[in-house]
C-alpha cells in the first residue's frame, strides 16, 4: 500500500524550511546545485499519486517516500550519475537530499530505485536462452533504412487502428502517462507548447545502443568437448535487444529504436518531447510511426494536432490515410525512390476517359489498380500482343515488357497534400521537424543516455523518459525566470 504521501506544498515548505536554516551558514552549498534544485522545486508530482495509486495493495507494510524517489532519478540523471552512486551523494549532501525531499534518516535505499522501475514498467526481462543472432552482412548506405520484413504491415497495422483498436497493454503505458499527466501538460498550461488546440508536431527515430553485450553466455558443454563455434542457445542480459541499422553513422547497432513526437514553440524557440517509445532496433520507423499517431490521442485527448511532419521514412498510403481520417494535415517527405512518379511525361496524353494514349496514339492497356500504391497501371498495347506492330516501339522503350504508366486519382493524399509540396508554408511545417533531431541531441548526449550503457528496454524507456522530464524542467525554469537562491534571498530580505 501507498504511505505517507507529502503532496507538492508540503514538499516546497520543507525545501524552503531546511535551505533557510542552511543559507546563513552554507549558501554555496545550495549555489553549486542550483540549477536542478530549482527545477525539483517546481515540479509538481501531486498527478503521480493518482496514476501509481492501483500499483499498491491495500495489505503489507506501506511504501513511503515514492515523489521522493521519482524526484531523485531526475537528480542523478541531471547529474549524470547511476542508482548507487546517488544513493551515496545523498546521504553526504544536505544540499541535494532535502532537493529530493528526505532528511538524512529518510534516504531512499538502492532497492527502492529499483523496485519503483519494476513497478511502473511490468516487463520480464530476466536472462533467458535464446538463438545467436549475428550482425547482418549487408549494408544499406547512408540515410538509407533497413527495409521492412513485412511490407505491408503497416497498412494492416491502420486497418486496425481505424477499426478502433488500441495499445492499451503495452507495459510502457503507464510511464507515458506519467510523463503527459506531470510535465506535459503542465508545460502546456505554461504556453510551452503553443496553442494546444491547433499543435504541429513532428516525428523521427533514433538509435539507441544496449550497454547488454550481443554475444550472450554460453551455458552449454561444448567448449569442454572441443567444440568452440557452437550455435547453441544461450542467456542475454537484455534479450529484447536486436540488430538494427543506423543509416547516420552507415553501420549496424545493438538495441532500440526510439520513436520520439515532439514540437516547436516559434515564439519561445522551444523544442519539447510530448512522446517516447522504444521498439526493436530492426523496427522500421514507418511501424513506429502510426503506432505513435494511434496512441497520442489517448494520451491527449484536450489536444488537437494540426499537423504532422516527418522523413521519407512514413512516406506511404497507409500513413496518409491514417492521418486524413484524423484531421491531421501531412507532411511528409517523398520517398526519392519514388519522387517523379507523379509526374506525366510532357508527351504523354489522355482521352475523354481517363485512359493514357501511347506516343503512337494507340490506348494503352489497364493492367490492374495497385491499392497499397494507390495507383492503375497501364501497359502498352504491342507488348500486351493488342497490337501486331509499332512504329514506334524502338522510341517508346527498350524493355520486352513494354512501356507501363501510372496513372493516380485525383483524390491521391500522398501527392496532393493539403499544404502543397513545395510552399512556403509546407517547408516552414518540415523544418520545424528538426526539433526532433535537438530533442534527441539532447536526450541521448546532454542528458548522458547514450553514455550510460543502460540495458533492457525497461531501464531504457524509463531513464529517457525521466531525461525528457529533466528537457521540459529547463524550460519551466528559463521561462519562470525561476531561481532557488534569489527565492530564497528574496524571501530573506522580506
Amino acid at each position: 500500500m501507498l504511505g505517507i504521501w507529502r503532496n507538492h506544498k508540503e514538499y516546497q515548505a520543507f525545501v524552503l524550511q531546511t535551505y533557510s536554516e542552511m543559507k546563513a551558514e552554507n549558501l554555496e552549498s545550495i549555489s553549486e546545485y542550483e540549477n536542478i534544485i530549482s527545477k525539483l522545486f517546481l515540479l509538481n508530482l501531486d498527478p503521480l499519486k493518482d496514476l501509481i495509486f492501483p500499483l499498491y495493495s491495500n495489505e503489507g507494510a506501506p511504501a513511503n517516500q515514492q515523489p521522493e524517489i521519482f524526484r531523485s532519478f531526475i537528480l542523478m540523471n541531471h547529474l549524470g550519475i547511476g542508482i548507487t552512486g546517488m544513493v551515496k551523494k545523498l546521504v553526504n549532501n544536505k544540499a541535494l537530499r532535502t532537493a529530493i525531499g528526505v532528511d538524512l534518516g529518510n534516504v531512499p535505499s538502492i532497492g527502492s530505485h529499483y523496485n519503483f522501475i519494476d513497478r511502473i514498467i511490468r516487463m520480464d526481462e530476466s536472462s533467458i536462452l535464446k538463438p545467436v543472432y549475428r550482425k547482418p552482412s549487408k549494408k544499406y548506405g547512408k540515410n538509407v533504412k533497413m527495409p521492412s520484413k513485412h511490407p505491408d504491415i503497416v497498412a494492416k497495422l491502420v486497418g486496425k487502428i481505424l477499426e478502433g483498436e488500441s495499445f492499451d497493454k503495452r507495459p510502457e503505458k503507464l510511464l507515458q502517462q506519467i510523463f503527459a499527466e506531470c510535465i506535459v501538460k503542465p508545460s502546456a498550461k505554461l504556453g510551452l507548447l503553443g496553442d494546444t488546440k491547433n499543435l504541429d508536431i513532428s516525428g523521427d527515430g533514433t538509435c539507441v545502443k544496449s550497454g547488454a553485450s550481443h554475444h550472450g553466455k554460453k551455458v552449454c558443454d561444448c567448449k569442454k568437448n572441443g567444440i568452440y563455434n557452437c550455435k547453441c542457445s544461450r542467456k542475454f542480459s537484455d534479450p529484447n535487444a536486436t540488430w538494427g541499422w543506423d543509416s547516420y553513422n552507415e553501420k549496424y547497432f545493438y538495441g532500440y529504436m526510439g520513436y520520439f513526437v515532439c514540437c516547436h514553440n516559434k515564439n519561445k524557440k522551444l523544442d519539447l518531447p510530448i512522446y517516447l517509445r522504444f521498439l526493436e532496433g530492426r523496427r522500421h520507423d514507418s511501424v513506429s510511426t502510426v503506432v505513435a499517431l494511434a496512441e497520442l490521442p489517448n494520451l491527449y485527448p484536450d489536444f488537437a494536432f494540426s499537423s504532422f511532419a516527418c522523413d521519407s521514412a512514413a512516406d506511404n498510403y497507409a500513413t496518409y490515410e491514417l492521418l486524413h481520417k484524423r484531421n491531421i494535415n501531412a507532411v511528409i517527405a517523398l520517398n526519392t525512390t519514388n519522387k517523379g512518379n507523379f509526374v506525366y511525361p510532357e508527351h504523354l496524353s489522355i482521352d475523354r476517359n481517363g485512359v493514357p494514349v501511347c506516343p503512337n496514339g494507340n490506348k494503352m492497356i489497364n493492367w490492374g489498380f495497385n491499392k497499397e500504391r494507390c495507383r492503375i497501371k497501364w501497359r502498352c498495347p504491342l507488348a500486351c500482343k493488342k497490337l501486331d506492330s509499332c512504329p514506334n516501339k524502338c522510341n517508346c522503350s527498350p524493355s520486352n515488357y513494354g512501356r507501363v504508366i501510372y496513372t493516380k486519382p485525383s483524390w491521391d493524399l500522398r501527392l496532393f497534400t493539403s499544404f502543397p509540396r513545395g510552399s512556403s508554408l509546407w517547408k516552414e511545417k518540415m523544418n520545424a521537424r528538426t526539433s526532433c533531431e535537438r530533442i534527441n541531441n539532447r536526450i541521448l548526449h546532454n542528458y548522458h543516455i547514450e553514455a550510460s550503457k543502460l540495458r533492457g528496454k525497461k531501464r531504457i524507456s524509463f531513464f529517457t523518459t525521466v531525461a525528457a522530464f529533466n528537457v521540459h524542467l529547463d524550460a519551466h525554469t528559463k521561462y519562470m525566470n525561476f531561481s532557488i537562491v534569489d527565492y530564497l534571498l528574496s524571501q530573506n530580505a522580506a
